[in-house]
C-alpha cells in the first residue's frame, strides 16, 4: 500500500524491517538499554551483529518517548534510530510517548539528512499496546509532522502479521 503526503511517500509492507535493503534508516522499537531482546529489538541486533550492542552501549539508558541514532553494522541501512516506546498501561500518558517516538525519530532523520526510514509498530508487541490505538497515534504524528521535513522523501511502515498491515492499511489509505 502506498500514498503520498505533503509530497513524501507514505508505504504499508509486511515483512521484516530487518531486511528493508531500500531503505537509509529503520527503527527499532528498542528496550531502554538498548540491548539484543524479543521482537523487533532481537531481530535488528541479530542481523546487525554485535557491533551495535557494543555502540549502543553509552547511549543507554533512555525513557519513553526517547530516539537515538547509531550506525547501521551488518544491516543494509546505514543508520538504526532506537526507539523507546511506552509500556502500555504502565508510562503515561501513553498516547504522547508514543507519538513523541515517531516524532523524535522523523526528527533526528531530518537532522542526520536521511531520505528513507522504516517503522515497525513501536509498542504494540512485548509492551501491549493495542494495534489499532497505536496506528491511529503514529499516523496522526506523521501528518503533524510531515510538512517540516525536507530530506525524508519516503516513510515506511513495516508490519509483521497480516492483521497488523490491514489496520495500517486502513489507516493510511
Amino acid at each position: 500500500m502506498k500514498t503520498s503526503i505533503h509530497g513524501i511517500n507514505i508505504e504499508c509492507y509486511r515483512g521484516d524491517i530487518a531486511s528493508q535493503h531500500d531503505m537509509t534508516a529503520i527503527v527499532n522499537a528498542a528496550n531502554a538499554q538498548l540491548r539484543i531482546g524479543g521482537g523487533v529489538a532481537g531481530a535488528i541486533h541479530r542481523a546487525a551483529g554485535y557491533g551495535l550492542e557494543k555502540e549502543c552501549r553509552p547511549m543507554a539508558p533512555i525513557n519513553p518517548g526517547e530516539a537515538v541514532i547509531s550506525g547501521g553494522h551488518n544491516l543494509p541501512n546505514k543508520y538504526v534510530i532506537h526507539c523507546l516506546g511506552p509500556v502500555y498501561g504502565k508510562d503515561k500518558p501513553e498516547d504522547k510517548l508514543l507519538a513523541n517516538c515517531y516524532r523524535n525519530a522523523l526528527l533526528l532523520a531530518e537532522e542526520n539528512n536521511i531520505d528513507s526510514i522504516a517503522f515497525p509498530a513501536i509498542s504494540t508487541g512485548a509492551f501491549g499496546y493495542p494495534i489499532k490505538e497505536a496506528t491511529d497515534v503514529a499516523v496522526k504524528t506523521i501528518k503533524e509532522v510531515v510538512p517540516k521535513l525536507k530530506n525524508i522523501k519516503t516513510i515506511r511502515f513495516v508490519l509483521f502479521s497480516q492483521e497488523d498491515y490491514d489496520i495500517w492499511s486502513n489507516a493510511l489509505s
